[in-house]
């Protein structure tokens, strides 16, 4: 079997630091979908250097090289082509400067057997380097198709999911059609299957799709203009299963429940219907 549990588990992701600035910020957010309408006071706090801040899920950025090292940890030979983003986690400790740099650090939390495959958790811890204190912890859970049946733990059911009543909020979000080409650019993910339709074809999808985490982004925002009062600064983590897939260009429409200290969010895309995001949640910075 190419993962070795004994070796796996444990192993350590080779640290990469990461430097952004404004203009790094600024091309995150409109990867999301900031910036429409453009006059727009509330848009252009994140499109404009003025009075400028992060959606919040620009905490996914620094440790994005770092996931894909997966292939090089010890105990795990995969083929990254065979890899799908099943989940992710992301944890935000303090106000995100519109500059800075953290160091990381990351390691292999888990392999579970899904069957089919594994879901391999991973942890990575960004440090800003100005204050030595933890910026953002990301848990990602890598899916790789054709590992599994080796009898190992299935992992902890899903949770956080949506009840069974009217939600208490709704936003929809339009995609732009060259969304997933923005994002690309502003993510440093320029994995095929996001702009080559040749490719996308032989993945068995129509034409390129968006990848997950810009939709993860596009739902948080959404979130925070719709009830967190457009302050991005009250979201202290942000959980999301990725259920399917979304084309560019498509609607995606976003239930909120308010929960007590949380929300609760699912999202769909409104052409075909598809819930896109699952076991979503939101919780608010302590």
């Amino acid at each position: 079997m190419p993962i070795d549990l004994d070796k796996a588990v444990g192993s350590e992701l080779p640290a990469i630091p990461f430097k952004w600035t404004r203009d790094d910020i600024i091309l995150y957010n409109l990867g999301v979908g900031a910036g429409d309408p453009a006059d727009d006071p509330a848009e252009l706090k994140y499109a404009y250097e003025g009075d400028l801040v992060a959606v919040p899920a620009f905490g996914t950025i620094p440790p994005f090289a770092m996931m894909m090292s997966l292939g090089s940890v010890d105990g795990i030979e995969i083929d990254l082509a065979r890899v799908l983003h099943g989940d992710q986690e992301l944890t935000v400790h303090g106000s995100i400067p519109t500059s800075g740099t953290v160091t990381q650090s990351g390691r292999v939390v888990d392999v579970f057997d899904k069957g089919r495959g594994v879901l391999v958790v991973l942890e990575v811890v960004s440090v800003l380097e100005e204050t030595g204190e933890a910026l953002f912890t990301n848990r990602s859970g890598v899916y790789v198709r054709g590992e599994g049946g080796f009898g190992g733990e299935s992992g902890p059911p899903a949770n956080n999911a949506a009840p069974d009543r009217v939600p208490d909020a709704e936003v929809e979000t339009a995609t732009l059609p060259q969304q997933a080409l923005l994002y690309r650019m502003s993510s440093g993910d320029k994995n095929r299957l996001h702009a080559d339709p040749a490719f996308a074809a032989l993945a068995g999808f129509e034409r390129p799709i968006l990848h997950g985490l810009c939709t993860y982004g596009v739902v948080l925002k959404g979130v925070t203009e719709t009830v967190l009062g457009g302050d991005p600064s009250l979201v202290g983590s942000y959980q999301a299963r990725f259920t399917g897939h979304v084309f560019p260009g498509e609607t995606l429409v976003t239930r909120i429940w308010d929960d007590d200290d949380r929300f609760l969010v699912e999202t769909d895309v409104k052409e075909r219907g598809r819930t896109v995001l699952a076991n979503a949640v939101v919780r608010l910075r302590s």
